[in-house]
């Protein structure tokens, strides 16, 4: 079989759905995932599991990455210029009755509810063999082979300093293109760690599988409720950091034994409603070669696991608990934006 690569990362699944595969582990949602999904299906009920996409407010969480920005269309022909909202088409022609409002959004496709694509986290990896990491990507995939970056155009704002990049590899179309719809299990790390922001490690992890009798099977979407969800929106657009890097829970992606696991148990994606699904690094860094996040070097680069960041699991988890559940049909295709490295969501879990 002919790729792109001489040599994996240890612990990656490169090659393995194909060599020009761009879709991941979401390979593993198909028909079979769908109708087990349908399976848990048994109360009807539905829960929007989207934040407003104006949340978190302001750039707390992440300096580069912006609330929306809405805009009113302007008009053309007779009426140039002028806003189109609340527009009554009798200024230009007074035998009409409509009247129209059309608006224009800049987003920040990461910035609250979101999947992380596969171009979003890459490696510096030596991916042929010779001695020299360079910028790669899940399955080999490189620059080279079309993730393009833009050349800097000068005199605009700042958001459009840098403008048409693209993944035309990797892009979050193929997971637009393919569907989001299968099964997906809730772990409720709140229930046990309530508000702490403790790092939840292999040996965590098992124990709460255990005592709460969920089992995670192979295809399976795995979310995470740690309850920052709440936090975010008690803040009303208004977060303090402080609070918000150092309260409730996420998974400790320095923990080799956990990472295996997200590898062998085979799940399809990792959601969580906090903003990195692993805790931020605190300490110093390690004195040599690393990845600052590494669960996301692990599942993006290495095996192509989609992140699901800053979900609303809050009322979903607690109905599951009050019922004794753990499973449910989920629903989350990313927007069909072709090029992008990531994409906001607004996921619907049906129970």
């Amino acid at each position: 079989m002919k790729t792109r690569w001489k040599q994996r990362p240890e612990g990656s699944n490169w090659g393995e759905f194909g060599p020009d595969d761009q879709l991941g582990s979401m390979n593993m949602v198909g028909r079979d995932q769908v109708l087990k999904g349908l399976a848990e299906v048994r109360d009807g009920r539905i829960f929007s599991l989207s934040l407003p996409l104006d949340y978190p407010g302001g750039t707390a969480l992440h300096p580069s990455r912006h609330p929306p920005r809405r805009f009113a269309t302007l008009r053309a022909g007779k009426s140039a210029g002028e806003q189109c909202f609340c527009f009554a088409l009798a200024r230009d022609n007074p035998l009409c009755t409509d009247v129209f409002s059309d608006d224009v959004v800049l987003l920040h496709t990461q910035y609250s509810t979101q999947w992380d694509g596969l171009a979003h986290v890459g490696s510096l990896f030596d991916a042929d063999g010779n001695g020299k990491p360079e910028i790669t990507f899940y399955n080999g995939f490189r620059p080279r082979n079309g993730i393009r970056t833009a050349p800097r155009c000068e005199g605009v704002e700042p958001w459009a300093t840098y403008e048409n990049p693209a993944a035309e590899v990797l892009g979050i179309e193929n997971l637009a293109a393919h569907g989001v719809q299968g099964r997906a299990t809730m772990i409720d790390l709140f229930k046990h760690f309530g508000r702490e922001n403790h790092a939840v490690t292999y040996d965590d992890l098992q124990s709460i599988l255990e005592q709460d009798k969920v089992v995670i099977e192979k295809g399976d979407m795995v979310c995470l409720y740690t309850g920052l969800d709440d936090v975010i929106l008690r803040m009303n657009k208004n977060p303090d950091p402080a609070i918000l890097h150092h309260s409730c829970s996420g998974l400790d992606g320095s923990d080799k034994r956990l990472l295996s696991w997200i590898t062998d148990s085979g799940i399809a994606a990792l959601i969580s409603d906090n903003f990195a699904v692993e805790l931020m690094p605190k300490g110093p860094s390690p004195q040599m070669s690393h990845a600052m996040l590494p669960l996301h070097e692990h599942c993006l680069f290495k095996n192509g696991i989609h992140l699901g960041e800053l979900w609303f699991l809050r009322d979903l988890a607690a109905w599951l608990r009050e019922h004794g559940r753990s499973r449910f049909l989920l629903t989350a295709p990313p927007l069909h934006l072709p090029g992008a490295v990531g994409s906001p969501v607004t996921p619907v879990a049906t129970v």
